[in-house]
């Protein structure tokens, strides 16, 4: 997927950064930076920030998606399981290189650690966290 960052808002690469660093933007990229398999389904996201309503994470992800940064991927029709998620969310290829440009990505591998220590999962979230990903995000 060769999309061009930012083209949908229409921003340049400063604002975009301002785009990307707002608080509840930010934290969803941190979640998906932190997240296993850097694949999250919106219902992981949506537990990771209890703060914030259902609808505003979904709001955030498709401004996202829109600025080229996220992408929505899913599994084929036959990989698919009930009672499991089947759309994701991953970083962009452009996504991560305007991420990893602007130093915002300096803190990966602390993020992944700090994932691992988050011990009151519920259920449904473990759950979800280790249903299948598309083998291509």
């Amino acid at each position: 997927m060769s999309t061009e960052l930012g083209t949908a808002e229409g921003m340049e690469s400063r604002e975009l950064v301002h785009f990307v660093t707002q608080q509840t933007r930010f934290a969803l990229v941190n979640n998906i930076l932190q997240h296993p398999d850097q694949l999250a389904s919106m219902y992981e996201l949506e537990e990771l920030n209890p703060s914030v309503s259902d609808a505003t994470v979904y709001k955030h992800i498709q401004k996202l998606i829109d600025a080229g940064i996220v992408t929505e991927v899913s599994l084929d029709d036959d990989q698919r399981r009930q009672g499991y998620p089947w759309k994701f969310y991953g970083l962009t290829e452009e996504g991560q290189e305007f991420l990893d440009d602007h130093n915002l990505l300096a803190a990966e591998e602390t993020l992944q650690q700090i994932y691992n220590t988050i011990t009151d999962k519920p259920e449904k979230m473990v759950k979800y966290e280790n249903a299948p990903r598309p083998e291509e995000a």
